[in-house]
């Protein structure tokens, strides 16, 4: 009984295969180990591979394949894990070479999405992902590792129900999961819309997964949002409010972190969670200092915000965990060169709260201007103090005085990108 416990506690042992990047380098796949980590298996050993080869069978020659199915076997490895997407073909070729299940990076993420899903739409957003990508792939061997490993990824939804499915049934649930996240895509707008009648102005965490987004939004607002040191430790948006001083508060919304070469099946499942950053009036965009790779994530981050056209909102870089950086004079000097301008700012000591306070009242509640207005335009103060903010008011003889944030910028043409200030910048002093 106890041999039987330890074998079903016992973790799925991959072999990872990584490849060159865009660049012919041949950097080792961390990122894939971190992803089954994140899904708790283990790496049982790593495959860099010098080039892959465009053939029909394996994607690579078959003796190097042969080599990496005995290897696997070598090292008693439960299945194969490769860094890039593989077409159905391929990936039952490699099954019937191996002997065991394989799968690609996608269908990782997959896993660990309907690992961390939570709220109903999530679960849907992952069911649809899931089935969208099991349809060319039916013949794949969801439960083959539940029966070597004693249940062990069984027990933690490996997807085993989908050879009981056939391609009708999974065609007809598609239709179905889409039928109802059009639903909780009305339900989120009519909640968007609810917020925005509040009159307080958003703004969205964005990065990629694992920059501390969370952190940072708890640490901000004192919410009590899931924290991991994991990737994808939250799935869902959650809004919380932030006081930028006593009369006004901000909506802060902490994202679904961004990971280079998400599966589209993902992205198109969760547009309406990706959209939350896409309705901002500005973003954070989170970056981790302390990671090594952070230029390469955050130009993947921007690649994902191009594709749900939120790459023109108004946004700053908010180098977060920027204390484990400091006093590396090198490596400062490197993310100044590389994000100039950006924040430092650290979830976890609260430096550089008051920098990101300040960025977000001039960006959302407008620059402290002075205006004197006559009193022939008394409207143009009711103006004022209904769509901005009045921090001092003196009613003179000829005019009013007003130290007002009025949302909104001036060009060099003097054109204001809001009508409050339109009316009001010829009375700016």
């Amino acid at each position: 009984m106890v041999e039987l416990k330890q074998e079903e506690e016992k973790k799925v042992r991959c072999l990872l295969v990584g490849g060159p990047d865009k660049k012919n380098r041949n950097p080792e796949p961390k990122e894939l180990e971190g992803l089954i980590k994140t899904l708790d298996y283990e790496a049982a050993g790593t495959i860099v591979l010098v080039r892959i080869e465009p053939t029909p069978a394996y994607g690579m020659g078959t003796g190097k394949a042969q080599e990496i199915a005995d290897k696997a076997k070598e090292l008693f490895a439960d299945c194969i894990v490769f860094d890039w997407e593989m077409d159905p073909s391929k990936q039952r070729n490699w099954e019937k070479l191996a002997g065991m299940p394989v799968f690609d990076r996608n269908e990782v993420i997959i896993r660990i999405f309907a690992q961390r899903a939570q709220t109903k739409e999530a679960n849907l957003q992952v069911e649809l992902a899931k089935l969208t990508y099991s349809l060319p792939r039916l013949s794949h061997m969801y439960g083959d590792m539940a029966r070597q490993r004693g249940g062990a990824v069984g027990n933690k939804g490996s997807g085993e129900t989908q050879l009981e499915l056939d391609r009708r049934q999974i065609e007809d649930k598609i239709v179905q999961l889409k039928k109802e996240l059009e639903q909780v895509e009305i339900n989120r707008r009519v909640q968007r819309k609810q917020r925005e009648r509040t009159a307080a102005s958003g703004c969205a965490l964005v990065g990629y997964t694992n920059a501390g987004k969370s952190s940072l939004l708890n640490a901000l607002t004192g919410a009590d949002v899931f924290v991991e040191n994991k990737l994808f430790a939250t799935l869902d948006p959650t809004t919380r409010k932030l006081s930028l001083s006593e009369a006004n508060t901000v909506l802060i919304t902490d994202t679904v972190g961004f990971i280079s070469k998400l599966p589209h099946t993902l992205i198109d499942a969760f547009k309406s969670t990706l959209e939350e950053a896409a309705f901002a009036d500005f973003l954070l965009i989170v970056v981790d200092a302390a990671d090594p790779d952070c230029e390469k994530q955050y130009a993947h981050v921007m690649k994902v915000l191009a594709e749900i056209k939120a790459d023109k909102i108004p946004s700053i870089v908010v180098l977060n965990k920027y204390d484990r950086v400091q006093g590396n004079i090198l490596l400062e000097s490197q993310l100044n060169n590389s994000f100039p301008g950006a924040l430092h700012v650290s979830a976890k000591t609260h430096e550089g709260f008051e920098d990101i306070i300040a960025v977000l009242t001039e960006n959302l509640l407008g620059v402290l201007r002075s205006f004197r207005i006559p009193m022939t335009r008394t409207d143009l103060v009711e103006l004022a103090r209904k769509n901005g903010t009045i921090e001092k008011e003196e009613w003179l003889e000829d005019c009013i005085e007003l130290e007002a944030r009025i949302p909104g910028k001036l060009d060099e043409e003097g054109k204001s990108t809001t009508r409050t200030l339109a009316l009001l910048k010829d009375y700016i002093k």
